[in-house]
């Protein structure tokens, strides 16, 4: 990871989308703490489709514990047609 200062950015920012683009992270230094990271498009998308997929897995995993514990309705096929009526 590299790390800036926001007037660095500012000044060579043609330079910091190339490091950036070439698979690093930028962090932007910020008064207060309130720092940047700046990545490029392909790794957040990816961080997206992780963050998704955890939670898609979460839900997977609350439905097993419900089954586990019993917790579930059963309906033959013919009382689900009725209820699409």
């Amino acid at each position: 990871m590299v790390a800036m200062r926001t007037i660095d950015v500012k000044n060579d920012f043609k330079r910091i989308s190339e490091i950036i683009n070439s698979g690093q992270k930028v962090i932007i230094a910020r008064p207060q703490n309130q720092n940047i990271v700046m990545i490029s498009e392909e790794y957040f998308n990816e961080l997206e489709r992780t963050k998704a997929n955890n939670e898609y897995y979460a839900k997977l995993d609350e439905a097993t514990e419900r089954i586990a514990q019993g917790r579930v309705v059963v309906k033959t096929i013919e009382e689900l047609e009725e209820m699409a009526k």
